[in-house]
């Protein structure tokens, strides 16, 4: 298993090099010129030039982008065009937000959603089972943005019962997290229900009935363990997913994470902190998804990681 995982990391290097090439390049596209907007619409032509200068702007593509490697690699993210401050001090206490607000919703997403997928593969083509996939198909159907609005329309305007914004405490965190978790557990009951009908036919599963083992024990010992492996992926995907849509989450309920500096910093060309949120969103998503490779290998030990 750690030559695997040397192998991986590894590979994640061309991986991340090529995120940063795809940000630096997109960015530089764009229409806009970040030192006139730091200058303001009136400054004069030569206070914008002493912009661009201290700001290496003037330099050539390739020696900006080497030269912002060359600091990421040295753990030096660069220096916000906006704030003049270190590009670390801006995304730090918003990338915990941002992480706890992805955390909390994969938690619920994966708790619903197995609950769900379970109760409608053992009970397959019941009331219950055409319920839960009607729930899930709205759940996937819906934008997280509206589901927000509607919830705050409801439980915070209407019935007072939850802050309409902010994060922090318990009660700022619970709409939030349904918004954000609530299409994410619909993916995962569909793929729970639909990885247990395949497990569940097998013919281990009818020898252990025909012993007779306990529907219970058969259901959650044996049918649940080896279905996981097909919902582990997912939810490793789903991960990725919720730290982009927690863009829309955070702009909605007022939460001042990380996606929402992205947004701003998009808006205000601030090339530095833009680069540096799709890098730390795109190392958190390639060392999820090598952790779930990983455990593969905890879930059913005939797997060879080394294949």
């Amino acid at each position: 298993m750690t030559v695997y995982i040397i192998r991986r990391i590894l590979q994640l290097i061309p991986v991340l090099l090529g995120v940063t090439v795809l940000v630096f390049l997109l960015m530089h596209l764009t229409p806009g010129n970040p030192a006139q907007l730091m200058a303001g619409e009136n400054a004069p032509p030569e206070m914008v030039e002493q912009i661009e200068n201290r700001l290496g702007l003037n330099d050539p593509l390739p020696v900006q982008y080497f030269d912002y490697v060359a600091g990421v690699v040295q753990g030096d993210l660069g220096t916000s065009m906006r704030y003049n401050t270190p590009v670390i001090d801006e995304v730090g206490p918003r990338f915990w937000v941002t992480i706890e607000l992805a955390l909390y919703a994969t938690v619920l997403s994966i708790f619903l959603g197995l609950i769900a997928g379970i109760i409608s593969a053992v009970r397959q083509y019941s009331i219950a089972d055409v319920s839960i996939m009607i729930v899930a198909l709205f759940g996937l159907s819906m934008p997280n943005f509206w589901l927000g609005l509607m919830l705050m329309q409801w439980f915070s305007i209407n019935l007072g019962w939850f802050p309409p914004t902010g994060w922090g405490s318990p009660e700022q965190v619970l709409l939030p997290v349904i918004t954000l978790g609530t299409a994410g557990a619909a993916i995962i009951a569909r793929m729970t229900r639909s990885s247990m009908l395949e497990v569940i036919s097998q013919d281990y599963i009818r020898t252990a009935r025909a012993k007779g083992v306990k529907e219970r024990i058969i259901i959650y010992k044996h049918a649940l363990k080896n279905a996981l492996i097909p919902v582990v992926t997912v939810v490793g995907l789903q991960f990725g997913a919720l730290l982009a849509g927690a863009v829309l989450t955070e702009e909605v309920f007022a939460i001042n994470g990380m996606g929402r500096l992205l947004v701003d910093s998009i808006m205000n060309r601030d090339f530095p902190v833009v680069q540096a949120c799709i890098l730390i969103i795109s190392v958190v998503f390639v060392v999820v998804n090598l952790l779930v490779d990983i455990s593969y290998k905890f879930l059913n030990k005939r797997i060879d990681l080394n294949d």
